[in-house]
């Protein structure tokens, strides 16, 4: 399921209106909007992901719009499924590609790469400048504690109960084990992977057929879960990167 800067606006909206500058993306090579190129399947949508945000930091910190002060000190990231890959290789992890540990079929290009250790020459991932992140389901590329060792920022880390889309509930448990500093861990009791992904709009959620980013398992109330979400990723926030009111 490919995502673009909409999959997660109501968070950003809930941040914005909280007085923080928020951007959302389209990844050159990994979204929803992806047209021509390399495959989004070819692993080098996974490592071109770190030096996406880099980008973003570099332009906003040198060329800010009109009537933004960005302060360097206090940049944080929010990151979902691949996202959530891309925050940690930001924050300091190192992937580990001969390790895998998360199901990867050879019938996907880059499975195959991965397991051929075909994996092209990149950049390094880590970014400095970012100094607390929130992490959703991530896609587990970090097999062990010597893969996490160098994440040393804050991070709030979230867990669906059921998982879905290749992301395994143990798997992010695994990531919240082999951190060096414990993260603020959440596991959302109902939660399918998807249910990370903004609530969706009374024709979207009467689509037929449904709409998979739609669907969520039985019982589960996406548009109050995101209620408590919101005001938690903003709280965290608040106390990793000190509390921003409107107009500072």
């Amino acid at each position: 399921m490919l995502e673009d800067r909409f999959s997660h606006h109501d968070t950003a909206e809930f941040l914005a209106d909280a007085g923080f500058a928020v951007v959302a993306l389209d990844h050159t090579q990994d979204s929803a909007i992806n047209k021509g190129g390399k495959s989004v399947e070819d692993i080098s949508s996974f490592l071109v992901r770190p030096t996406d945000i880099k980008r973003v930091i570099d332009l906003l910190v040198m060329h800010p719009p009109a009537g933004l002060d960005i302060d360097r000190g206090r940049i944080g990231f929010f990151g979902f499924s691949r996202g959530g890959y891309t925050g940690l290789v930001l924050a300091g992890a190192e992937p580990d590609f001969d390790s895998l540990v998360v199901p990867c079929p050879d019938v996907y290009l880059m499975c195959r790469q991965i397991r051929e250790h075909k994996i092209p020459a990149h950049a390094p991932g880590y970014e400095p400048r970012i100094k607390a992140y929130v992490i959703a389901d991530p896609v587990n590329l970090f097999a062990s504690k010597s893969s996490l060792r160098n994440v040393k920022a804050p991070v709030q880390l979230w867990s669906s109960e059921h998982g879905g889309m290749g992301i395994r509930p143990d798997d992010v448990s695994a990531i919240a084990a082999n951190l060096p500093i414990k993260p603020d861990f959440h596991r959302v009791a109902g939660a399918g992977h998807l249910s990370f992904d903004c609530p969706c709009s009374a024709g979207q959620a009467g689509a037929l057929p449904p709409i998979l980013v739609c669907t969520d398992p039985p019982g589960f109330d996406r548009t109050e879960f995101h209620r408590r979400f919101n005001t938690d990723v903003l709280e965290f926030f608040r106390e990793s990167l000190g509390h921003v009111r409107l107009g500072s």
